[in-house]
């Protein structure tokens, strides 16, 4: 026996909005909600080892939760994009790196992005249960699930605009 509308205050049902109310889409400002007509709601995965997520980034703030198991992240700054094969933003898979970061260090892979293995910087993290990581606007970020189950939510909210020039000269 559900609630029809979640800001009904006689509902005895909680949702994660009466938990973490910073979350609340009618919230003006935020640290986690900077525009919130461009909230999108908290999105859960799930994986299972070796799933993976191709390198991308994602035109907006996004703060990532790992509720159970482990998921590694390969991240780069958005100064980075030239360095990293992006596929036109008129692609189906625009934003998305074209090298394959499962097989990057393949003789043929490093014959065809030069720039990739001569230039490209990232940092590596392993998130595990329990912890969280903030991804500003434009990052780019190449996902691994490590266990064999594991559970991440994350939401987005709002464009921030100091990294727009590296994505700009990017075709983006």
């Amino acid at each position: 026996n559900g609630c029809n509308d979640i800001y009904d205050e006689d509902c005895e049902e909680k949702y994660l909005f009466d938990e973490l109310p910073f979350f609340q889409p009618e919230v003006a400002s935020s640290f986690f909600i900077v525009e919130s007509t461009e909230y999108r709601g908290i999105n859960c995965r799930f994986g299972m080892a070796g799933a993976i997520a191709e390198n991308h980034f994602d035109a907006s703030r996004n703060m990532i939760v790992v509720l159970g198991g482990q998921r590694r992240y390969i991240l780069s700054h958005p100064s980075q994009c030239s360095n990293l094969a992006l596929l036109p933003a008129q692609h189906p898979s625009g934003r998305h790196s074209a090298i394959d970061f499962s097989n990057a260090f393949l003789k043929e892979n490093q014959e065809k992005y030069p720039k990739f293995f001569n230039n490209a910087t990232a940092n590596e993290v392993v998130l595990e249960a329990g912890d969280s990581l903030y991804l500003p606007t434009y990052w780019m970020h190449y996902i691994v699930s490590l266990t064999n189950l594991n559970l991440q939510c994350n939401c987005r909210s709002g464009t921030t605009h100091e990294m727009d020039n590296f994505v700009r000269d990017c075709g983006f």
